[in-house]
């Protein structure tokens, strides 16, 4: 890979990571509050693309001076000393061998492609039920928990309920409707669950908090299909089969399709 493979490669890179950080891509791969940090990286590899083409241009140009002042040297007259290399029909010196060949980076930088590619061509969806069937609850008891309005449906995230529900006990649940939005996953004895992955950093540490269903159960529940669940609070809570982690239940009275919303993941668990 030479200098000008290099630069392009950089190039490309930043603006990929450009295009991901002002669209809703990045969303696929980091949590939301990372986002001027991609861009940040993002405007430094196309900096350093634009000022290795600028320096390898200045080397080229340096080196076509040096050029054309040997050449007016040669040609003023003066010939080679005797018995010195170049006059003596010998080849080149390693020197000049050397001058031939440019520097090159190994070939295992050409691995750079492959996340360029992953950006390019792979459009990855949010990681969904497959995920959250084969890995336990990662629920965490929360600081503190913020005031709820007195009138209307709560609406609450997965964690939010499911905090309030194991770590609360339920009391600001309680004789609340309560609204809960996230996809269905059903595990191997059948429990339905709604859920939503929760980051830390970006989706290579993703972990499912889920929420149990009961009550009024639509009859046909399609895995990774997005629901907006009403319901109210109930005591019932069973260990997650995968890690022990402890399930609330929420007692469904309707539930609704929903679009995939702008923000897959849920990142309200280490706030």
């Amino acid at each position: 890979m030479n200098r000008q493979a290099q630069s392009a490669l950089l190039f490309l890179l930043g603006a990929a990571l450009w295009h991901a950080g002002t669209t809703d891509l990045y969303l696929r791969y980091v949590k939301a509050g990372l986002r001027p940090l991609l861009l940040a990286a993002a405007v430094v590899l196309v900096a350093a693309a634009v000022a290795s083409v600028g320096y390898g241009w200045r080397g080229a140009r340096r080196g076509a001076w040096a050029t054309s002042g040997s050449g007016s040297a040669s040609g003023s007259g003066c010939g080679p000393e005797p018995g010195s290399a170049s006059g003596s029909g010998s080849g080149p010196g390693p020197g000049a061998a050397a001058e031939g060949h440019g520097h090159h980076a190994p070939h295992v930088s050409w691995l750079l492609l492959l996340p360029l590619l992953a950006l390019i061509l792979v459009a990855p969806s949010a990681l969904g039920s497959y995920s959250a069937t084969r890995t336990g609850t990662a629920l965490q008891q929360p600081l503190a928990y913020p005031a709820l309005p007195a009138t209307g449906p709560l609406r609450l995230s997965v964690v939010d309920y499911a905090g309030r529900a194991v770590y609360g006990k339920g009391r600001t649940l309680e004789g609340r409707r309560i609204q809960v939005t996230g996809f269905v996953a059903v595990d191997r004895s059948g429990t339905p669950y709604l859920v939503r992955m929760a980051l830390n950093c970006c989706a290579a540490d993703a972990q499912p908090v889920k929420i149990g269903l009961t009550g009024a159960i639509p009859p046909v529940l399609q895995p990774d299909t997005w629901l907006t669940v009403t319901g109210t609070y109930t005591h019932r809570t069973e260990k997650d089969p995968v890690n022990g982690g402890p399930i609330p239940f929420l007692r469904v009275t309707t539930a609704a399709p929903v679009p995939v919303p702008h923000d897959p993941y849920d990142e309200s668990w280490n706030t």
